[in-house]
Formats: C-alpha cells, sequence, structure tokens
C-alpha cells in the first residue's frame, strides 16, 4: 500500500514524499481512512509506530479542505502530549507534513519563558500542540481559547497519567466545545484510562498495532544475574566494551538515575541523567548531547525517556528489570528502530527474576543468560545445558570468556 491510496491531498502527498515516505506503517494505514470519515479514535499503539502521522496527516488534510478565512486564525486542533520532548516532535511533524497547506502551528510547553508562546498565540494558529500544564496556565491568563477546536489528539495517554496529569486533562477537556473530533492515544490502556477514554470518546473506532511480542523479536536480548550490589561494578565493566558507542540505561527512580551517573563519571564514563525532577533545558541539553554522541551514557527513568527518538541507538541496558513486563517492551523498543540493529542488557538481582518470569512469559521468548561475568549472583548456579552461541554487542559474536546461556533451565530450578 502507498499514501497515494489512502486519498490524501496533493500538498500532503508532496510533503510526505519530499519527506522520503512512501509506504504508511500498519496504525497510518488504519486510522488515517477512520479520522479522513471523522470519526472518534481508540488507538493503542507504541511509540515508534508512526502514531504521529497518523494523527497529523489526516487533521492537517481536514483543516486544509475546510479552511476558515477569518482575520484572526483560531485554534482548529489541539494536540495534548505530556512532555516537552514529545510536544517538539510532533510540533516537527506538523511542519514537514503540512508545509505546502498554509496551515499555521504552535508548541507550548513549561519550564521556559512564557512570553514567546504567548506572542505566537497572540497572532493567531491552527494548530497547538502543547503539555497539559503550561496550557491551562496560558488559558487560565486568557491568552488562548479553545472554544473553536475541532478535533482534540489525547497522545500517550497512560504516560498522563502516570506523571499526575488527569485531572489537568479534564480542566482541558471542560474547556473544549462537547461537539468536535476526539483521537486517544495510549500505549497501556490500565482502567483509570479506559475509563477516561468513554467519557471522551463517542462510537469510537478501535485501532490496535504491533503486538507487545513482535516488537522485540528483532533485538538481541541477553540478561546478567547479579548481586544487587555489584551493578555499579557490572555496568562498569561492560561498557568497557569499545562497540558500545553510546548506551540508554535505565533506572527505577530519579534518585537511582543520579546515583549512577556519579558512579560513572568516578570512572571518566561521560553520562548524564534525564528525570522528572530535571529541568526542561537541562533535560533538552541531555538529549541533544546524547544525540551528537558527545555524552556516552544516557541514565533515565521511564516517564522521561518514553517518546524519546535517538537514530541508530544500539544499546539499551536495564539497570533496574521493571516491575511491569510491558514497560521493559517499552525500554528496549528505544533501540532497533526501522530495522536497525539493537542490544538490550538486562541486570537481574534475585528479587528481580519474578519480573524476569513475567517479561519472558510476554514476550513469548527465554532471555538468553551471560554466564560467568566477573560479578555473577550469589545464588546462581545454573544446571548444565547445551551451550548456545550467543551474539553479543551489534550482532557480532559473544565475547568467549562469556558464556551465553538458555534461560529453560530456570524452569527446572523453580524460579
Amino acid at each position: 500500500m502507498l499514501f497515494e491510496s489512502l486519498n490524501i491531498i496533493d500538498p500532503i502527498l508532496q510533503a510526505l514524499q519530499e519527506e522520503g515516505y512512501t509506504t504508511p506503517t500498519p496504525i497510518q494505514a488504519e486510522a488515517i481512512p477512520i479520522i479522513l470519515e471523522g470519526k472518534d479514535l481508540l488507538g493503542c499503539a507504541q511509540t515508534g509506530t508512526g502514531k504521529t502521522a497518523a494523527f497529523a496527516i489526516p487533521i492537517l488534510q481536514i483543516l486544509s479542505e475546510n479552511k476558515v478565512y477569518d482575520k484572526k486564525r483560531k485554534i482548529r486542533s489541539l494536540i495534548v502530549t505530556p512532555t516537552r520532548e514529545l510536544a517538539i516532535q510532533i510540533g516537527d511533524s506538523f511542519k514537514a507534513y503540512g508545509r505546502h497547506t498554509g496551515l499555521t502551528n504552535t508548541v507550548i510547553f513549561g519550564g521556559v519563558n512564557q512570553n514567546s508562546q504567548a506572542s505566537s498565540l497572540l497572532r493567531g494558529v491552527d494548530i497547538v500542540i502543547a503539555t497539559p500544564g503550561r496550557l491551562l496556565d496560558l488559558l487560565n491568563q486568557g491568552h488562548l481559547s479553545l472554544r473553536d477546536v475541532e478535533i482534540l489528539v489525547l497522545d500517550e495517554a497512560d504516560r498522563m497519567l502516570d506523571m499526575g496529569f488527569i485531572h489537568d486533562v479534564k480542566k482541558i477537556l471542560a474547556a473544549l466545545p462537547k461537539k468536535k473530533q476526539s483521537l486517544f492515544f495510549s500505549a497501556t490502556m490500565p482502567a483509570e484510562i479506559v475509563k477516561l477514554a468513554a467519557s471522551i470518546l463517542h462510537s469510537p473506532q478501535h485501532v490496535s498495532v504491533t503486538p507487545v511480542s513482535s516488537t522485540v523479536d528483532i533485538i538481541h536480548q541477553y540478561v546478567y544475574f547479579v548481586d544487587k550490589g555489584n551493578k555499579n561494578a557490572l555496568l562498569v565493566d561492560v561498557l568497557k566494551d569499545p562497540k558500545i558507542k553510546t548506551a540508554l540505561v535505565f533506572t527505577r527512580t530519579k534518585h537511582g538515575a543520579d546515583k549512577v551517573v556519579k558512579i560513572l563519571a568516578k570512572h571518566r564514563i561521560s553520562a548524564e541523567a534525564i528525570h522528572g525532577n530535571k529541568a526542561q533545558n537541562a533535560r533538552q541539553r541531555a538529549l541533544k548531547n546524547f544525540k551528537a554522541q558527545e555524552t556516552r551514557v544516557l541514565v533515565a527513568t521511564d516517564i522521561a525517556a518514553r517518546g524519546i527518538d535517538v537514530d541508530d541507538l544500539e544499546y539499551v541496558i536495564n539497570f533496574e528489570i521493571p516491575n511491569i513486563a510491558e514497560t521493559y517492551v517499552h525500554r528496549i523498543g528505544r533501540t532497533g528502530r526501522a530495522g536497525a540493529k539493537g542490544t538490550a542488557f538486562s541486570f537481574c538481582d534475585a528479587e528481580e527474576k519474578e519480573y524476569l518470569r513475567d517479561i519472558e512469559k510476554l514476550i513469548s521468548k527465554k532471555i538468553a543468560v551471560v554466564d560467568g561475568h566477573s560479578f555473577p549472583l550469589v545464588d546462581h548456579h545454573p544446571v548444565k545445558v547445551p551451550k548456545q552461541q550467543g551474539r553479543g554487542a551489534s550482532g557480532h559474536p559473544a565475547p568467549k570468556s562469556k558464556k551465553v546461556m538458555s534461560t529453560e533451565y530456570w524452569g527446572r530450578k523453580g524460579r
């Protein structure tokens, strides 16, 4: 299927061709026709599936075909997203796909002076991409009106729940007209998100793409069993591999992320942390340095890292195993994008074995064990099984000093 077959107008098709896009992703192929028909949509899709274009393209088309010729442009579409990074990425997408439509958009978010954002709104704009807190601030100050919004998008709704934005979102919803088209996207569907979606959407069409088990098939995955107190030393040891030019390291907590950065700094490994306690400017700078490979290691919490797209990221390291299996899939999904090679290492201590079992059940796959490393788990006594030829980082054969073994034996050991 090509984009031409989705009845997309020429100005947008031209922009897509200029961006080098010819074939829509599964969510784009499913969602674009539904949105163009004016129907509400409930999309269950992870970051990296192409969902931004799935809503940006039809929104641009609908607004282009029904232009309003008021003296001052009114906000006709509102996209609400949890973080500055995501808002900027979505804004860039609207600019790219809409460059020949004459439509305008602006991005508003907290952590920076609001004057330039308020000025942009004062001049008039067709599409606003916003984080909830700053949007409410500007709304309460009278810098914008949402009375003319025709299309609403709530993106990464589950993450907004995690970050405590649900009350802000409900206040924003109260300022919107009752008659509008609503598009709701979430990577997971916990009960509160299902309830929120039901209160917003009217007879929605459902789109769900990329089952979690299939997103990890192309990524080389390995687990190191290690005592909790030896994780720092193991991380330093793993990063001695010169093939690991950059790595995204996940911790469960903000404090944990900061501690890992300090440890790495002591060993002269350049690292920065990105989490909710960091100022927006500091987070953006850290991400920029990481993308430019000026910083070798970016240490992140789950909430801070979701939605971050880093081209050619080959390594993800789970310093701590997440207690929710789906989170593991989100984490390692930062690598192996668009068919590129990717490797994920996970450090598993005794208390995390249960989490590992849940992950393997979810992805229907046993994760290969790197055995014989310098910091083995004290109670880790594998039974003998046939050796498996592991492939190490970037698809290279695993180091000879480290035996890579299947985790099948854990079923017999009663893990």
